[in-house]
């Protein structure tokens, strides 16, 4: 058997073991994760309060489904199509924590001269692009949410802090949903169980996709709602 298959096999019964365990004793491990996750989806929100109360708004305005036109089914897909490219770059970076901290390790131990050098450098910089993924994944949604915010809530004729209290009904279990295998990461990396974050990916992504609609489905057709009964000008 060559490394490349060892690896896989070892990676793949890896799965296979932390799923199972998982199976059994669900609760525990969903609980830590979701923790972490509403810590995070926590401290975006407030660094989009904080950009939204500090930004330019834009004269031009925004088009809302369900206050401009009438919401259907295509504004419930663009929203989770949004969501989902977020999730897979989440997911990504779970799988590349796995890759770098499990596999990559095995994979140099059984090579040899520069091909074991090559392995051995490829695991700080996989796991640096894990972190440059989520550095750049919290501060690209802080930056593009609170800038919409400050926009949105000048059109509605109400404050930042209001529009962020409208939107935490769907917001936050979005967040945290997106976040989860984020959450995985982080709490995989403080155990060096890099081996369980092949499980972990597949685990919180199945968990994430029927929040995910869920929350579309709220912003599309019961937010609109929420908005026109908080803003003064609707």
């Amino acid at each position: 058997m060559s490394v490349d298959e060892l690896v896989l096999v070892q990676g793949m019964r890896d799965t296979r073991i932390a799923l199972r365990r998982w199976n059994n004793h669900p609760w525990p491990v969903v609980r830590a994760w979701t923790a972490g996750a509403v810590a995070v989806a926590c401290m975006l929100l407030a660094g989009v309060l904080a950009v939204a109360s500090i930004a330019r708004p834009d004269p031009t305005g925004l088009y809302i489904a369900g206050i401009s036109f009438p919401p259907g089914p295509m504004d419930v897909a663009g929203i989770l199509l949004r969501n989902s490219l977020v999730l897979a770059l989440h997911a990504t970076a779970c799988v590349a924590g796995f890759i770098a901290g499990s596999s990559l390790p095995l994979s140099a131990s059984r090579r040899s001269g520069l091909s074991r050098w090559v392995h051995e450098k490829a695991r700080p910089i996989a796991l640096g692009w894990v972190v440059a993924v989520t550095c750049f994944s919290l501060l690209t949604q802080a930056y593009v949410l609170g800038s919409t915010g400050s926009t949105l809530a000048a059109q509605l004729g109400i404050s930042p802090p209001l529009l962020v209290a409208t939107v935490l009904p769907h917001a936050l279990p979005e967040l945290v949903a997106l976040f989860l295998p984020l959450a995985a990461w982080t709490i995989a990396s403080r155990r060096d169980e890099w081996h369980e974050l092949l499980a972990a990916t597949f685990v919180t992504t199945a968990i994430a996709m029927p929040v995910l609609v869920a929350s579309a489905t709220w912003e599309a057709y019961v937010w609109p709602h929420i908005l026109k009964a908080a803003s003064p000008v609707v």
